[in-house]
């Protein structure tokens, strides 16, 4: 009896301590996942766990008055379950939303509320995660959207990746049809990069129900299928709300960081949920110091706004959806990760990138590895402030 006391105790420490910051625990459940939705009585075996999303203010659209509506927004927590059956994993969010919004078709003045999940492709390096929303270079992801729709006339056609030759080719005929409600699986190697995937190669079912002021959104995959493997232990994931009723859509959205969600009862992930739980180390006051002489001139971040728009990123959340190793690695090798910035027809006064000979896009932002680890630190630390307050 104190053995298995003693187990239970041993228990309830590993799960709390998996619980606890930016990670999210996956129950084992009897029967099959593969296709529940928010209401099924499967998500009573497991808690809700909060994670936080802020507005995504790296990229404005042209629109002036939607750019300083998404600025001005709050952060918004979610809650979160997660279940497995060993072969399928589901996840259910859950977030308040006081305006039902649902868009028709192709309405270009109203706009839907939304959902998505998203995923890396290879995770191997956790120092080396994609860009958070779209991807980045040579780290693709795989998002599972969906957003409230009615009715959706497609124009279906096939598809070509221009990222990836290895991506399987898809056989559907140009055709005009009603899909209904908006659901897709996207692959995504960078801005504007977004294929659709239709030829059933990843494999994801999502449900949105709206009742009492809340939307609850899900999503059913396997844990493993076509430039997905997530049966390793523990896996990033990374969340994205768009609120009509705000003018959410696009680029224009919230985001979480990445996070971590360890399968409990399957051995390994322990390092990458450890590295994403893990607070960046560094003097805040000094931080700010330097990113007021270094980072302003060209960066418009919280109060700071010397640079002018559009010139560069604008930081003032890139705490919230950013890993402290990805900010990292922006300041010693700015190139790694090229956000594409805005129209050059638009702005032609501030390109983000050049391309070199070899057709690569380099950043025209200079590496800062000429400052000591300490003060790359401080700088980090500093980023990692930029964040929204909850609304």
């Amino acid at each position: 009896m104190k053995n298995l006391v003693k187990s239970v105790i041993i228990l309830s420490t590993i799960v709390t301590f998996l619980i606890a910051g930016n990670s999210i625990k996956a129950i084992n459940v009897p029967g099959n996942v593969s296709d529940i939705g928010p209401t099924s009585k499967a998500w009573l075996s497991t808690s809700y766990q909060d994670m936080i999303l802020y507005p995504q203010t790296t990229i404005k659209m042209n629109d002036s008055d939607v750019n300083a509506s998404n600025e001005q927004n709050g952060a918004k927590k979610i809650r979160v379950k997660a279940i497995t059956d060993g072969k399928n994993i589901s996840f259910l969010i859950k977030w308040v939303d006081k305006t039902k919004s649902v868009q028709d078709d192709y309405n270009l003045t109203a706009y839907g509320d939304g959902y998505a999940m998203q995923f890396p492709t290879s995770y191997k390096d956790v120092n080396k995660l994609p860009y958070i929303g779209m991807g980045s270079n040579g780290r693709s992801v795989v998002i599972h959207l969906q957003k409230a729709t009615g009715d959706i006339d497609e124009l279906n056609k096939n598809n070509k990746n221009e990222f990836e030759v290895d991506l399987l080719k898809y056989t559907t005929e140009p055709q005009v049809k009603t899909v209904g409600a908006y659901k897709r699986v996207f692959i995504s190697e960078g801005f504007r990069s977004m294929i659709q995937i239709k030829n059933g190669s990843v494999n994801g079912k999502m449900q949105m129900l709206y009742k009492n002021g809340y939307w609850r959104g899900t999503l059913s995959r396997s844990l493993k299928s076509s430039y997905l493997d997530l049966d390793k232990g523990a896996f990033p994931i990374a969340f994205a709300l768009w609120d009509g009723g705000k003018n959410n859509r696009d680029d224009i959205k919230l985001l979480s960081s990445w996070i971590g969600v360890k399968i409990i009862g399957k051995n390994g992930g322990q390092k990458l949920i450890n590295t994403l739980m893990s607070e960046a180390k560094g003097d805040i006051s000094n931080g700010k110091k330097i990113a007021l002489e270094n980072c302003a001139a060209c960066h418009q971040y919280k109060d700071v706004n010397i640079a002018p728009d559009f010139m560069a990123p604008n930081l003032s959340n890139i705490g919230g959806y950013s890993t402290k190793e990805y900010l990292m690695e922006s300041l010693v090798d700015p190139s790694a990760v090229v956000v594409e910035g805005y129209s050059s027809d638009t702005h032609k006064n501030f390109t983000w990138y050049n391309i070199d000979d070899k057709g690569n896009r380099v950043s025209v932002m200079p590496s800062y590895d000429w400052l000591d680890q300490k003060r790359r630190d401080d700088l980090v630390a500093f980023f990692k402030t930029l964040k929204a307050e909850v609304e």
